[in-house]
């Protein structure tokens, strides 16, 4: 009897698992940061970051398998802590702002490769061009955050790209068309 009521027990627990759905999450953009380095006439890596973005997630800590994320980025948010500098990274030479306002990433795949790390797969959109990328991810934490007691997970990613791809060609190769991507994300559930 002891035997069957465990069995029972277990498959219970396994219909509740099978049945969990992912926790959607939002972009808490304060705790979150998009950052680039690119080099610079092979004399300095420079280094910026877009400062206006929105994303949602959907994260299970027991099924990485069903994650999946989207991510919009202001492009006019550039900042490379110079205003001229900016203006002409705003210009038709790079993100051509006023024809492309956004830029965004949809995940296609989240393949575990560790405890806590993985390979996040998706398409990135610049300048209207769409091409796969692949992120390294590390999940940092998923819990109840002290302060709000309500579920947050946080992950570290970092990846590169090559700009001319997405058909941002200008100062190739002086102008590093290797872009190294570093994001930071805190999510609170939605």
């Amino acid at each position: 009897m002891k035997s069957l009521l465990a069995f029972a027990a277990s498959a219970m627990a396994l219909i509740a698992t099978a049945n969990a759905k992912p926790a959607v999450y939002e972009f808490d953009t304060v705790h979150s940061q998009i950052i680039f380095k690119v080099n610079h006439l092979g004399y300095s890596n420079s280094y910026g970051k877009f400062r206006a973005f929105e994303g949602t997630l959907s994260f299970d800590p027991e099924d990485w398998s069903t994650a999946q994320t989207e991510v919009s980025i202001n492009t006019k948010s550039i900042d490379l802590e110079n205003k001229k500098w900016n203006d002409h990274m705003r210009s038709a030479d790079f993100f051509d702002v006023e024809q492309f306002p956004a830029m965004t990433f949809k995940s296609t795949k989240l393949e575990k490769t560790g405890e806590n790390t993985g390979k996040l797969h998706g398409d990135l959109t610049i300048l209207g061009t769409t091409k796969p990328i692949t992120l390294d991810l590390t999940l940092n934490q998923a819990g109840i955050h002290p302060m709000s007691e309500e579920p947050h997970v946080g992950f570290s990613a970092t990846g590169s790209i090559k700009r001319s791809e997405f058909g941002m060609i200008y100062g190739v190769p002086a102008v590093g068309d290797d872009v190294h991507i570093i994001i930071e994300v805190e999510a609170s559930a939605k």
